[in-house]
């Protein structure tokens, strides 16, 4: 009798247990993969998205799995992610990417981290939205070399594709369906957990230490200016700079686009964050190293027609040019970088 109400006691005690731990699960909030996708981080502005091509899991799955798809690219061996790899915060690790055929690239491939926040693309500014994007990659030779509607007619055949596709757009996948899935996917690329990140919008003081805070007050400062273009919480400003990298340059830069001698040579200020992961660096990915980067800053640059005046000689001594240094790696965000997310 004894032992039975031991036994009777202990079943209900353990009920209680599994009940009060079930309440707890219940009452941590699980995020949806659209809740994942679409949140801003702390100190970032709301992400817009276009009217006729808001986020549904559906177009994000569907731009993911394009963006791993060598099927863009005519020779079947190049895709997005070939060029633009997660582990190096969507960008690449050598001057110029591989493109189709085993052509080398006119320019060093950019991150994509925060892309969506981008008010223009390209180094030279001249493609005003992500849904059009793409089409510039996919004909140009040195990188895909294809033609979209001919991507649309090989991909048609694939069964997965064309259900994807209903599912997501509610039609045949074509070139609308590509451009706008690729785009849905791209601006889910947020970055904004850095150290950087922690200490300065989620008020934790002991994320960066006393010698990341002296480079931190150096970034900002009007001694060294570079927060005057790689400001905001994307560290850029978007603007088309010239910062004295040659006397003449081999790349026109906007003035590709402008035929504006005022713009010759001239290119889209990049973000900074994840910076320390995403060398070489510069448009034609000259420096390998951010040392090397901030020596050319500190020299004040090479004289040019449309050189910024912001760039001019820092005379930063050894400690302070460490600092700097160290400060730009507490923008790297490593939970952006091994996100499961990113897998193919």
């Amino acid at each position: 009798m004894i032992l039975s109400r031991i036994n009777i006691l202990s079943v209900f005690c353990l009920l209680s247990l599994l009940a009060c731990e079930r309440e707890d699960q219940e009452s941590i909030p699980i995020q949806t993969l659209e809740e994942i996708n679409t949140s801003n981080p702390q100190g970032f502005p709301e992400l817009i998205a276009p009217e006729d091509n808001r986020y549904t899991d559906e177009r994000w799955s569907l731009g993911k799995k394009l963006f791993f798809e060598k099927k863009l690219s005519k020779d079947g061996q190049i895709s997005c992610a070939s060029c633009h790899q997660a582990s190096f915060a969507f960008a690449d690790q050598v001057a110029f990417s591989v493109g189709a055929f085993g052509r080398s690239g006119t320019r060093n491939a950019p991150s994509l981290a925060n892309v969506g926040y981008h008010p223009y693309l390209m180094r030279e500014g001249g493609v005003p939205t992500l849904e059009m994007q793409a089409l510039v990659p996919i004909q140009e030779e040195n990188e895909f070399d294809h033609n979209i509607v001919k991507i649309s007619e090989s991909l048609s055949t694939d069964q997965s594709y064309r259900r994807m596709s209903q599912a997501a757009y509610e039609r045949d996948i074509d070139a609308y369906v590509i451009t706008r899935a690729l785009a849905v996917f791209q601006r889910s690329i947020i970055s904004g957990n850095s150290r950087f990140d922690r200490y300065q919008y989620q008020g934790i003081p002991s994320a960066l230490s006393n010698n990341e805070r002296i480079g931190m007050d150096l970034f900002f400062s009007n001694r060294t200016n570079c927060s005057s273009c790689h400001g905001g919480f994307n560290f850029s400003n978007y603007s088309f700079q010239n910062n004295g990298l040659d006397s003449a340059y081999a790349d026109v830069g906007r003035f590709r686009l402008t035929n504006d001698s005022n713009d010759l040579s001239l290119f889209k200020v990049p973000s900074l964050r994840n910076v320390s992961i995403t060398p070489p660096y510069m448009h034609d990915g000259r420096f390998h190293s951010l040392s090397e980067v901030v020596e050319h800053y500190d020299k004040g640059g090479r004289p040019h027609p449309n050189k910024s005046q912001l760039i001019k000689p820092l005379f930063l001594n050894n400690k302070e040019k460490a600092a700097l240094i160290a400060f730009l790696h507490t923008l790297t965000d490593h939970e952006f970088i091994n996100d499961p997310r990113w897998r193919p």
